[in-house]
């Protein structure tokens, strides 16, 4: 296989970059992802991340990275890391506030739920571009027919549940969704990791505006179903 190493002396390597100009995905003016990759320094490395801005009850939705490991940092407010093990089969909820860090190994089922308003954290992967597969996309794709086959489930209640997934969601709940589900939420907020770090202040918050140079449209999410979220302390 080719390897193409870097030319550190060309006038094109890139040192420097306003992650700002770089919003990937945004739901709304406060919960929204920046990313910076290889595509943006190209003097990167094998590494990467997304700048992640949510109020509380938002979350990041079910997904794995089929090709990174990554680390959750957090600056400010509080995110719960929730993460499926697969090797015990257990679903552990992980509060981390500012100056802590979660590990998420790659391929591992995870979501990341804000508790407090004004929460920010880095996801920072070992490679120039992460990727993923988000369970918006895995649901929404699989025909309704094969759930209720597989499970053995009622075919019309399938496709009724899953019907208003018509895209990629990405952060949710979506916009205009009023439909909590409390049963579920009281289960998840029952049994999460108990230990809460030490909270300080982190680093605040930046105003929530698109630098004016964003050479790219951020995507709309939308079109989503309810999901459940941890209220936190």
């Amino acid at each position: 296989m080719a390897v193409s190493y870097m030319d550190f002396t060309s006038p094109n390597a890139q040192f420097t970059y306003d992650v700002n100009r770089n919003t990937t995905f945004r739901k709304d003016q406060r919960n929204f992802i920046n990313m910076l990759s290889i595509h943006q320094i190209n003097t990167l490395g094998n590494m990467s991340f997304f700048d992640t801005y949510l109020d509380k009850g938002n979350v990041v939705e079910m997904h794995i990275h089929q090709n990174a490991s990554e680390l959750v940092y957090c600056l400010s407010g509080e995110v719960v890391v929730s993460i499926i093990n697969p090797f015990t089969k257990e679903l552990k909820h992980y509060p981390t506030r500012p100056g802590w860090a979660t590990s998420i190994p790659q391929g591992w089922w995870h979501y990341d739920t804000a508790t407090m308003d004004g929460t920010r954290f880095l996801a920072i992967f070992d490679q120039p571009i992460p990727e993923f597969i988000l369970a918006s996309d895995m649901l929404r794709l699989t025909p309704p027919e094969a759930f209720a086959h597989t499970y053995c489930l009622d075919v019309e209640k399938v496709r009724a549940a899953f019907a208003p997934l018509n895209q990629s969601v990405i952060i949710g709940p979506p916009l205009g969704c009023h439909q909590p589900n409390p049963q579920a939420q009281a289960q998840q907020t029952s049994t999460p990791h108990t230990y809460h770090p030490p909270y300080n202040q982190g680093y605040g918050l930046r105003p929530y505006q698109q630098s004016d140079g964003n050479p790219r449209q951020p995507q709309v999410i939308g079109n989503g179903w309810a999901h459940l979220y941890h209220d936190g302390p």
